[in-house]
Formats: structure tokens, C-alpha cells, sequence
């Protein structure tokens, strides 16, 4: 769980879990200022905290590593807001354990339509464009590349170099890019989100920003396809960093 300020909604995504088939369960607090860390730590969580605010992307570099070191076979990303049902993390998982799909994203889109869940109008048509945008430039057919709750294989998080990706939202977008340039198999399972006054959410000028990098990024991966400019982050095949000071586990 890639955790900020979320003290008021932890306790239940907590308790909602299944329990029963998770072996680890594992949270990075990107230095809340209120009692995430505390309370995570008392439910048990293997608990880690950054010594500064370090940004979403950086969140989940440090969960994917951790839980690596664990000897995770399969990690479940789920946010700690209780906007994406925890309930979910069995058959998200299952899709991996069964060897259909390498990748499978938790679909806002799929079955109830996100607006009336509360989703804004402004996110859901540009989560529409931009999804119309990436299906045709990356030549696949997914519902939406923007969701928060995302499963993966250990040999995906061990062959994508996400450490060279950005410390910022655009982190989401473009591990997908890499996984279709690898030519992961990517699947979906329904996931409707819930919105309320907890739940965390980007503002407009984030969300101008996060559109943008995903065309930007989309264009880099094409430019690459082409063998007309690399980027680093999308023709690396290393996921090879030096070892990270700036997160440390609670004991």
C-alpha cells in the first residue's frame, strides 16, 4: 500500500482484506503528518516510512522493492484510501496464479459507469480520450490505463526497470508502457471506485499535468519503437539501482 494521510480510512481496507491468502501485507507511508505510520504498525503491517515527502512514484518504488525482498511471487498494489474494494485483491491475484496474465488492472470503467460512482465529468472524459489515445498508439484494448489497483508478477517487477521511472503519478502510466514494450500480458478485472471526501484524489492542475505526460510518454515510446530517439526509462532492460536512504521499516 502506497500510503499518505491515510489514518481515517486504513483500519478498514485493513479489515476488508482476504486475510486468508495474503502472506504479507506491506505499507510505505511517503511521510503522512498524521498517524498512518502509527496505526499500520499496530495492525501488524510491515511498515515503512520515507524521511521526506518523496511523491506517489517514489511510494510505489519502494513497495515493489520491499516486497520483492519478501520473496512476494505476486504483488497486489492497492491505495490505502478505501476507494478501490480490498475485497477484490483475491481474484485480481487469481488472475495472475492461474498464468493467464502477467499484469491485471482493477477497471473503474468496466460494469457501472465511474460517474455515477462520483468519479468528476472533467476525469472521466479525459480518462476516456486518453485511453482511446493509448490503445490506438500502443495497439491494445484495454478499458483504462489510469487506475489505482494493479497486480503484478514477480518476474514483471524484476524484468521492468521502474526505478527509472518518475517519482510523480505519471509512474502509473508508464510501468504499462514498459510492460507492452516487453510485451507482458495485460489483463482487467472490474473494479467500480468509490468517491468520497477521504478518498485522495489529484487536483485539476495535477491531472492537466498527468495528461500530458501520458501523451508526452506514449510519443517517447513510439519514437523508440521507431528507433528514432531512446529513452531511457523505455529501452533501459535494468532495473539495477544503488541502494535507497531515504525510507527506513518501523519496528
Amino acid at each position: 500500500m502506497p500510503a499518505f494521510n491515510a489514518e481515517k480510512t486504513l483500519k478498514n481496507v485493513f479489515s476488508d482484506l482476504p486475510h486468508d491468502i495474503i502472506d504479507t501485507i506491506l505499507l510505505v507511508d511517503d511521510k503522512s503528518t498524521d498517524k498512518t505510520t502509527l496505526i499500520a504498525r499496530k495492525l501488524g503491517m510491515k511498515t515503512f516510512q520515507h524521511h521526506k515527502n518523496m511523491g506517489y512514484g517514489a511510494n510505489q518504488k519502494t513497495c515493489y522493492q520491499e516486497a520483492l525482498k519478501y520473496g512476494a511471487d505476486i504483488v497486489v498494489m492497492l491505495h490505502p484510501d478505501y476507494q478501490y474494494d480490498p475485497r477484490l485483491v483475491l481474484p485480481i491475484a487469481s488472475m495472475i496464479a492461474s498464468g493467464a496474465y502477467d499484469i491485471v488492472l482493477g477497471s473503474r470503467i468496466l460494469a457501472i459507469h465511474p460517474v455515477k460512482l462520483g468519479m468528476p465529468i472533467y476525469k472521466y472524459v479525459a480518462n476516456r480520450f486518453l485511453t482511446l489515445f493509448q490503445n490506438f498508439m500502443l495497439q491494445k484494448n484495454l478499458s483504462e490505463y489510469h487506475t489505482g489497483f494493479r497486480a503484478f508478477s514477480r518476474e514483471v517487477l524484476e524484468t521492468i526497470p521502474f526505478l527509472l521511472n518518475s517519482d510523480d503519478f505519471i509512474f502509473d502510466n508508464q510501468i504499462i508502457i514498459q510492460a507492452v514494450k516487453l510485451k507482458f500480458r495485460i489483463g482487467e478485472i472490474s473494479c467500480p471506485a468509490k468517491y468520497f471526501s477521504d478518498a485522495s484524489s489529484i487536483n485539476l492542475k495535477r491531472s492537466l499535468i498527468y495528461g500530458f505526460g501520458v501523451i508526452i510518454n506514449t510519443i517517447l515510446y513510439w519514437l523508440e519503437k521507431l528507433e528514432i530517439k531512446q529513452t531511457s526509462w523505455i529501452g533501459s532492460t535494468s532495473n539495477s539501482a544503488k541502494k535507497n536512504d531515504y525510507y527506513a521499516e518501523i519496528e
